[in-house]
């Protein structure tokens, strides 16, 4: 369930001039930035986009990103991007990093359906003039003299460009079968075997979900387990990254949330694609799977971690206005 709570029976026409009025004279007005904004769903953040065009000729996400700054102005901004524009923003500064964020193309490829996927590598291609695949795809000579580099690109750029079937159906003879793939490549500790990618990169999640429960049930223990014991080195930390956010995207975006947190200094680049990215879906779940995990509220949390207007526009889509 969302988090976001999006007032009813508002005009888009009235919160552009609300947002004009407050983007302009002394100083920038970040509280009605914030109470606008932070109450306002997907389609009425487009209207208001739309509406504040219409009056005054000017692209309301580009004024936002002029008058705001730092950690405030980046959160602002990602919020009102249509969602497959996002995503694609998303991923084009994961990977212009110096260390590349792989994470979170394997939250795109593995969370969004075959739709909502194609739309971002859609928006990626409009605004960036090259494809997804290609960007990920591109490396350099320095990468290339790491062993497992070329594979884990290979891996990534299989689930970026397969259509995955999304039917509920499965075949557990083949569950079976692909269960004992699994586990004779792990026991051979050929972790790039290519069956491994096929399996991983084209399976229905059903499927896959319905051989790595066979593969728990055959062997007693999860496959990430015998992945983590076996090796750690990139490309079986990126498999296990992957096959864990495609099982429990839930316990998986929790632990991004507490890794964001808990470690030296916040990543707010983590912090805030999390929430900006799951107010609408499904925050208040990694909320609860927080505070069971943390016994403390993500909120409580987040006001602990973060500050200023930042820490306001946080709190607003969580659902706890301060």
């Amino acid at each position: 369930m969302a988090t976001l709570i999006a007032f009813e029976d508002v005009s888009p026409t009235a919160d552009a001039e609300l947002l004009r009025k407050a983007c302009h004279g002394w100083g920038t007005d970040e509280k009605t930035v914030i109470s606008i904004l932070g109450h306002r769903n997907a389609i009425q953040r487009k209207l208001i986009r739309e509406a504040y065009h219409e009056l005054y000729q000017e692209d309301l996400v580009k004024r936002l990103e002029h008058e705001l700054s730092g950690d405030f102005e980046r959160a602002v901004y990602r919020w009102n991007l249509e969602p497959a524009d996002r995503d694609a923003v998303l991923a084009n500064v994961a990977l212009r990093k110096e260390n590349r964020d792989h994470r979170v193309i394997i939250e795109l490829s593995c969370t969004l359906s075959p739709e909502e996927l194609f739309s971002v590598k859609r928006a990626y291609q409009c605004r960036y003039k090259r494809s997804l695949e290609e960007d990920i795809a591109s490396h350099t000579s320095s990468d290339l003299r790491k062993a497992s580099f070329c594979v884990i690109l290979q891996l990534l750029v299989g689930l970026v460009s397969i259509h995955r079937y999304q039917g509920d159906e499965v075949n557990l003879k083949l569950a079976n079968s692909e269960s004992n793939i699994l586990r004779n490549a792990i026991e051979e500790k050929a972790f790039n075997h290519e069956e491994i990618l096929r399996i991983v990169t084209t399976r229905s999640k059903p499927q896959l979900m319905a051989t790595l429960n066979r593969y728990k049930d055959e062997h007693g223990c999860t496959i990430t387990k015998h992945l983590k014991d076996d090796s750690a080195d990139e490309y079986t930390t990126t498999l296990r990254t992957i096959i864990r956010c495609m099982s429990d995207p839930i316990k998986y975006f929790e632990k991004v949330i507490r890794n964001a947190i808990k470690k030296d200094g916040t990543n707010e680049d983590a912090l805030t694609r999390v929430i900006v990215t799951h107010a609408e879906k499904d925050l208040k779940e990694i909320m609860e799977q927080y505070y069971k995990r943390n016994s403390v509220s993500l909120d409580q949390a987040v006001a602990k971690e973060t500050s200023g207007d930042y820490k306001r526009f946080l709190l607003t889509l969580l659902g706890k206005d301060n």
